[in-house]
């Protein structure tokens, strides 16, 4: 799960309830965002701090203030505490000396103007070095900081709101951009030590626009076949392949958000991989893969999904029902895809409104409103969907069943429930019953089966924690 807000932003108090919820609900990785400035502009913010920072040089943890890894350090050390693992996405924009100075005509994209590779190494190298579980902060009396074993390198390259120039003259640059800091970026993790860590590359929005500017969002097939030097798409930097070595990654990180669409409906005329034709990414990679820039079978991360919601976002056309219904939905599509290796909700609580803009307006409600839990705390029907996810898909003569115990993945051992029980109800009311032999769960807390279609009624699955009197029930889904 992820939701940079409560856990890096709010304070150790509202961290620590976030991710005890985060945990109740059965979420095992928590994805972190490293933002390159925010850590690496306060090194440099007076002149005492230029002249440590040109001493000890960028690649030394110790350069940066003390205060800006705090968080950081503190969500480690809190993540092991709660037996939840960290996941680092380490992106841009980066400080100003570790940007390219632009022409003038395209002096307002300065911010995330063609990032220098090299300063991005040296700061990865400050990370890995951080986090590798050996370094010991002497400000700190607690010990080494944990380590962390999973990382990406920088968030959507294909999006101008996060590297630019994405297109420059009409021709696609972004691809080269970003091949080499994610190159860099894995050296410099690999020197530190993290050798074995997962370390996924891509972390690609869906979408694109048809403008080829330098804020233009690139289409993930044109972005992936420039990044990987396919035929009639050698833009400059191919030949450091031949230096480089291939795309070494544990798999393709993608953003499969399907904005109000169903999760098994694709976006028509669009060129959008979603959720819905993700597999279509896959097939993108394998052909690349030719390329002998990347290998074949590359496995795909759902990194980052989600529904917002009417009314918390007056625009959404996406109900709390919907969310809910949708969330399941994707969690089985997701399972059942073989090459899908993991499955990311964004947010745990809804985002508050931009009052910078008027209230009521679209700008007021930009922010995001894809969260489990109300802006006040409040579950809304997805937080029960996606703990105990259930859906059950009819046919004349079987029903197939699929859902997750995800809640009670981590509860002690022994804790552990092997099966869930089947319920039905007739549409013409009474009690529930017992509907079939139990389900077995597996090692995850998934369950899938296919049973007898009932008469027109209701399902549901019971779920009994070992040792209480209370069953936990899923949501009802009508056959």
């Amino acid at each position: 799960m992820m939701d940079d807000d409560l856990l890096l932003y709010r304070g150790d108090t509202v961290r620590d309830n976030a991710m005890k919820k985060m945990k109740s609900l059965g979420v095992d990785t928590v994805r972190v965002t490293v933002l390159w400035e925010v850590v690496a502009e306060e090194a440099r913010s007076t002149r005492a701090r230029r002249k440590r920072f040109d001493r000890l040089g960028a690649a030394n943890p110790k350069v940066y203030p003390v205060k800006t890894w705090d968080k950081y350090d503190r969500l480690v050390r809190a993540a092991e505490i709660l037996d939840l693992n960290v996941y680092f996405n380490v992106t841009g924009p980066g400080p100003a000396y570790a940007h390219a100075k632009p022409p003038r005509k395209y002096r307002k994209d300065a911010r995330w103007w063609k990032p220098k590779p090299r300063e991005f190494y040296k700061f990865v190298q400050a990370l890995g070095e951080r986090f590798s579980g050996t370094y010991i902060d002497e400000n700190d009396g607690s010990g080494p900081i944990p380590r962390v074993t999973a990382w990406s390198l920088w968030n959507e390259p294909n999006q101008g709101g996060w590297l630019r120039p994405q297109w420059l003259g009409g021709k696609p640059v972004s691809p080269q951009l970003y091949r080499d800091l994610y190159q860099y970026g894995r050296r410099a993790l690999l020197s530190t030590g993290h050798s074995r860590d997962v370390i996924f590359v891509g972390e690609t929005a869906p979408r694109s626009v048809r403008r080829k500017t330098t804020t233009s969002a690139m289409g993930v097939r044109t972005f992936a076949k420039e990044f990987l030097c396919a035929a009639g798409h050698k833009s400059a930097g191919c030949s450091r392949f031949a230096k480089d070595g291939p795309i070494v990654a544990n798999a393709w990180a993608h953003h499969p958000y399907t904005r109000s669409l169903p999760p098994t409906v694709p976006e028509k005329g669009t060129g959008a991989i979603t959720l819905a034709n993700l597999s279509a990414l896959g097939d993108l990679l394998d052909r690349l893969s030719g390329t002998g820039n990347i290998r074949s079978g590359m496995p795909i991360l759902s990194a980052e999904f989600g529904y917002e919601t009417k009314p918390e976002d007056p625009f959404s056309k996406v109900s709390r029902t919907q969310q809910a219904d949708y969330l399941g939905i994707a969690e089985a599509l997701t399972y059942f895809d073989p090459r899908i290796v993991g499955h990311t909700q964004f947010l745990l609580r809804d985002s508050g409104p931009n009052k910078r803009f008027k209230k009521g307006s679209k700008g007021y409600f930009a922010t995001y409103q894809s969260g489990l839990l109300t802006r006040d705390g409040k579950p809304k029907p997805a937080a029960d969907a996606y703990s105990f996810p259930f859906i059950a898909t009819r046919g004349d003569i079987q029903t197939a069943l699929f859902g997750m115990v995800r809640f009670a993945r981590n509860l002690p051992p022994g804790q552990i429930s092997g099966a869930v029980r089947v319920e039905y109800r007739p549409a013409a009311g009474g009690d529930w019953s017992q509907y079939g032999a139990p389900i077995p769960t597996d090692g995850l807390g998934y369950f899938n089966a296919l049973i007898p279609t009932p008469p027109p009624g209701r399902l549901r699955v019971v779920w009994q924690p070992p040792g209480s009197p209370f069953p936990v029930y899923s949501a009802e889904r009508g056959v």
